[in-house]
């Protein structure tokens, strides 16, 4: 008689199947709203059968009058429902229940694909650290209550023509909001629990009211995470943008503006045949099916874009050392985000330090971040996996291969032409990583001068992004940067 092969589960996928067996269905039940004097307060209602409730809130203040009050109910109702449904992948995770159900409104046919499609592929991450075969047929199946959308609360307004700007406390903000303020008077930023960075960041770029949401975890969530129940990465850029399109309905913007580069098209890792981006909902990829997304079922004329988006990372790194009074401001170390300063260990650390040793002289640099991290033990490992070396490419918004090895390479070459002893770091990158890289100038120098076609800003943003790129010279000789003006 033949005999079924053993099945060993590891202790990650035991607890996915005991956990879907335990809670079959997660439902979200119902939504609440209720109108503040310049803002608005929304509550959810998520359940995980058979006993599990859930009950977050987010509150959305602005220091400006508000359009709230003149907004059709129904056009609230849909706001305040969609907020829910990007909210309840980070409470759906810790059981991976086998089927939602959608009471709370109506979704058609082809908006179940669309949540299923970003639940799959902005969770890649989730899945791949618990180990969760997510391409079998049952994962999950999402059950609407109707799909009657005749009531849905479309929004065929026109809003005020002016841009809306998500800030947080990095680089990439910081890049924004400057060349913004350069050439235009009339935008605003939304901050969603804004750190000591991002408020700093905003502040000096003149803002005076911006707009602001409090977003509270239910601790009975973080009480099952404690207890062992599954957890992991969700699409918080997804949750950004539905949220950044609320607001701009809330308080009359026609564009919502964020400040995705076009780096965060690289995955991290193969998983079962299918790319593990970390940074999926930064995409272009998602960028296109949110803005096809919003038109069909949420605003027919609020624009969603990256301002960055024709960008790589090392071009930001470039154009963002040319603003020297953002350096003691900008931070983004997830880490040490609550003490606003840099840990210096982690990959977004070690990633924005390399990606800027080429172009901020290296006194300034490690007077960032506390110290020359290409001196610390810790770094080389980081460098190694960020470059391909070794398993994979972080899970944390870094440069890609590419940019990383780029950035390394004229690193090393401004050390040599100043004749200074290469830090431990960059001598190993040098005799070791490099050699199999003997076009490194020639990637820095395309990567330098890149512009991507894939992008959605519209030819105002495009122009004026164009002439701020056009004023950085070329790379000459031992990587040193030649400027045109």
């Amino acid at each position: 008689m033949n005999r079924m092969p053993e099945i060993h589960l590891t202790e990650s996928q035991s607890k996915f199947h005991q956990l879907r067996s335990k809670h079959p269905r997660f439902i979200y039940e119902r939504f609440d709203w209720e109108l503040l004097d310049s803002g608005l307060k929304v509550s959810f209602q998520f359940a995980i059968e058979p006993y599990i409730h859930f009950a977050p809130e987010i509150s959305i203040q602005a220091g400006e009058p508000s359009i709230i009050r003149s907004l059709n109910p129904a056009v609230l109702n849909n706001l305040a429902f969609h907020l829910g449904l990007i909210e309840m992948l980070s409470y759906w995770k810790a059981t991976c229940s086998p089927e939602i159900v959608i009471e709370a409104g109506p979704l058609d046919a082809q908006q179940v694909d669309w949540w299923i499609d970003l639940l799959l592929q902005g969770m890649g991450e989730f899945f791949y650290v618990n180990q969760i075969d997510f391409k079998q047929a049952d994962l999950v199946k999402i059950l609407p209550r109707t799909a009657d959308r005749s009531a849905a609360g479309y929004y065929d307004g026109l809003p005020k023509e002016r841009p809306l700007v998500l800030a947080s406390g990095g680089k990439d903000t910081a890049l924004t909001l400057q060349l913004l303020r350069e050439s235009l008077s009339n935008f605003n930023c939304l901050m969603l629990n804004p750190t000591e960075a991002a408020a700093v960041l905003v502040n000096e770029a003149g803002i005076a009211t911006p707009i602001i949401v409090r977003r509270a975890i239910d601790p009975r969530l973080l009480a099952l995470n404690q207890a062992g129940y599954l957890n992991g990465h969700t699409p918080f850029s997804a949750y950004l943008a539905f949220l950044g399109v609320t607001c701009a309905m809330l308080f009359s913007y026609s564009e919502v503006i964020v400040s995705n580069e076009r780096s965060s098209n690289e995955g991290n890792v193969e998983y079962l045949g299918s790319m593990v981006n970390h940074q999926y909902s930064k995409s272009v990829g998602f960028e296109q099916r949110f803005r096809d997304y919003i038109r069909k079922y949420i605003a027919a004329n609020v624009d969603y874009f990256s301002f960055l988006r024709p960008l790589h990372e090392i071009q930001i790194a470039r154009l963002f050392a040319d603003y020297p009074k953002y350096f003691p401001l900008f931070k983004s170390c997830n880490r040490n985000q609550g003490e606003n300063s840099w840990c210096g260990a982690c990959p977004k650390c070690v990633s924005v330090f390399t990606l800027l040793y080429p172009f901020v002289e290296h006194d300034r640099l490690a007077a960032i971040f506390g110290d020359n991290l290409f001196q610390r033990p810790g770094t080389l490992p980081l460098l190694r996996q960020m470059t391909g070396v070794d398993e994979h490419k972080p899970f944390e918004c870094v440069g890609t291969y590419e940019e990383t090895i780029a950035a390394l390479y004229l690193g090393i070459e401004q050390a040599n032409a100043r004749h200074g002893a290469l830090p431990a770091a960059l001598h190993h990158v040098k005799e070791h990583i490099l050699l199999d890289y003997p076009q490194a100038a020639q990637l820095a120098e395309t990567l330098l001068s890149d512009w991507g076609a894939d992008h959605h800003l519209p030819a105002k943003y495009a122009e004026l992004l164009q002439a701020r790129l056009s004023h950085t010279g070329s790379i000459g000789e031992n990587g040193k940067i030649h400027h045109e003006d």
